[in-house]
């Protein structure tokens, strides 16, 4: 089947599409459904922009809307859709089994953030026993974190074709077997492979889990289950090194390791024998084929049996489209710079606080530890905020009711949040004097979390307004850049403070969030205006560049 897109898996511009419009019947007077409810999580990316989504959004009575005409010529195929109140479909499900699983998916977050951060607390003993330096033992968080950045550019892709439970399972099982050789490492070599495969095994679950939300609960449902996903991304690093201080303590190094196998065994037991299959295309997809082989006729399809992209189109649109996003958009590059500066802080809190209280203050590694504990209750408190957030968007994009709201309106908790971040930061710096005592830069964390999540929330949430159907791209150039450098900042945070200052390198890191605060009010001003003028974003209501306008008929292909 020939496909109409062009090499970006840009939808066409109207021009170019007039030729085909004897052949198949389209309505282009379709709204765009509410910003709010947009779901990235159809298989934009790997149908064809002829394909018709309606098979994945709606509900029939027999269970099928009309397809496109068979190769005879005298038959159409049948799209297989679920029926009202089908119990197959998640959205369907109690609300008791849908928290079930998300809450299951939202601790299998938490234990792969925590998977990265408890290893932090006796890194010197990783080198004492391996005679290695400092700097070579701490490779053992970069080249986990940089796994984080790698790892769902293929994951992503992968779980929009095959669904989300065998990407679960199988890569769960992976980060499982490849937790023992690091706790019974004999060299440093050992390790660091470990550690590096965890990183790319672990970072599955964390791409696909916002997924998995969008496939249970609606969109006037998701506010408080994707506050509980937010969160979990920034308490399992803030908990990480609590937990890992009072561990190595007394059972040493290793041991960081046999609990990750533990808690990362018990999430992958959890969700290989609880949790099913969620991803509506892939449910369908299984349905179709039942149907096939229980009536002998072929043709109960799904938009994934006819109409996939071309292997090599799928592939650009999965890894080069994201790095053109990142590098051609303002909008996505600025964002990413953002959240990569506050992924930055967030890991080079691990090396610092043992620094500024271990060196400084004299204390071990288990109570250093414990200073973590107002970060992540910060982190919590704006997680329990999200709600409210969620009513002010909904009350302020009411006059908009009919039409997309200015994606800019997304920004404003980030506008208020930004400045959180740099409070807490100069709290930091300039309560560290080792002579002072522990409490000043100890309660700064409360503010630095607090800012996380809002931050973090608002600006996925504008890049999915912003590129729509193209949200998933920005999202993993966000996600690539911002974990690179995560990984990068734990390499030199020692030096720097050692050569700063506990002070000066504290206020520099300040400095740099405090530009970052520029960043919201920049688009809130022009954003509109640099839409407009995008290639790929969407500028508005008359512009069919950015955002897919879903078709109602699909009757027939070239």
């Amino acid at each position: 089947m020939a496909s109409t897109t062009d090499h970006d898996g840009r939808k066409p511009d109207a021009d170019s599409t007039s030729d085909s419009s004897l052949s198949r019947t389209s309505t282009l007077d379709t709204p765009l459904a509410p910003t709010m409810s947009y779901d990235i999580n159809l298989p934009n990316r790997t149908l064809s922009n002829r394909a018709n989504l309606a098979e994945y959004t709606i509900e029939t009575l027999d269970g099928q809307i009309e397809g496109p005409v068979e190769p005879d010529g005298q038959h159409r195929y049948r799209l297989v859709t679920f029926h009202p109140n089908d119990p197959e479909n998640p959205k369907n499900w109690s609300k008791a089994y849908k928290w079930y699983i998300t809450m299951v998916v939202a601790i299998t977050c938490f234990v792969v953030a925590f998977a990265s951060s408890v290893v932090t607390p006796d890194i010197e003993g990783v080198a004492e026993e391996f005679n290695v330096s400092n700097e070579v033992a701490l490779l053992s968080i970069t080249l986990f974190v940089v796994g984080f950045g790698v790892g769902p550019l293929a994951f992503a892709p992968l779980s929009e074709v095959y669904g989300r439970q065998v990407i679960y399972v199988s890569t769960l099982f992976i980060a499982v077997v490849f937790v023992l050789p690091c706790a019974l490492a004999k060299n440093i070599t050992t390790l660091l492979v470990g550690r590096a495969i965890d990183g790319i095994a672990f970072s599955a679950p964390i791409t696909i889990i916002g997924g998995t939300l969008a496939d249970l609960w609606r969109a006037e449902e998701r506010g408080i289950p994707m506050a509980a996903f937010s969160a979990a991304p920034f308490i399992g690093p803030a908990v990480g090194p609590l937990v890992g201080g009072f561990l190595s303590d007394h059972l040493g190094w290793r041991w960081l390791y046999w609990l990750t196998l533990i808690l990362s065994g018990i999430i992958w037991v959890l969700i290989t024998f609880t949790i099913p299959e969620t991803y509506a295309p892939t449910i369908l997809a299984r349905r179709a084929k039942k149907l096939r082989k229980e009536t002998g006729e072929k043709d109960w399809v799904t938009e994934q049996d006819l109409d996939m992209r071309p292997l090599g189109e799928r592939m650009r649109i999965f890894l080069i489209m994201p790095l053109k996003l990142l590098f051609g958009e303002l909008i996505v590059f600025l964002i990413s710079l953002y959240m990569s500066v506050l992924y930055g802080l967030l890991y080079m809190f691990f090396i610092a606080y043992p620094i500024v209280f271990g060196e400084g203050k004299g204390f071990s590694a288990s109570i250093s530890g414990l200073t973590f504990i107002p970060l992540a209750i910060g982190v919590v408190c704006s997680a329990l905020c999200a709600p409210f957030v969620n009513k002010h968007y909904v009350k302020i994009i009411a006059p908009y009711a009919g039409r997309l709201p200015p994606a800019e309106l997304r920004l404003i908790p980030m506008m208020y949040a930004c400045w959180f971040i740099p409070l807490g930061m100069i709290i930091f710096a300039w309560t560290s004097f080792p002579r002072l005592i522990w409490v000043g830069p100890t309660l700064a964390g409360f503010p630095v979390g607090f800012g996380f999540i809002f931050i973090y929330n608002s600006a996925n949430n504008y890049l999915v307004d912003t590129y729509q159907d193209r949200a998933a791209s920005a999202l993993a150039a966000k996600t690539f850049i911002r974990s690179l450098w995560g990984a990068s900042v734990v390499l030199f945070t020692t030096q720097m403070y050692h050569r700063l200052g506990y002070q000066w390198a504290s206020t520099v890191l300040t400095g740099i969030s405090l530009l970052c605060c520029a960043i919201p009010f920049l688009f809130w001003k022009f954003g509109e205006r640099i839409r407009r003028g995008s290639k790929y974003a969407y500028a508005g209501e008359d512009d069919t560049k950015g955002a897919a306008i879903p078709e109602k008929t699909n009757t027939s292909r070239v």
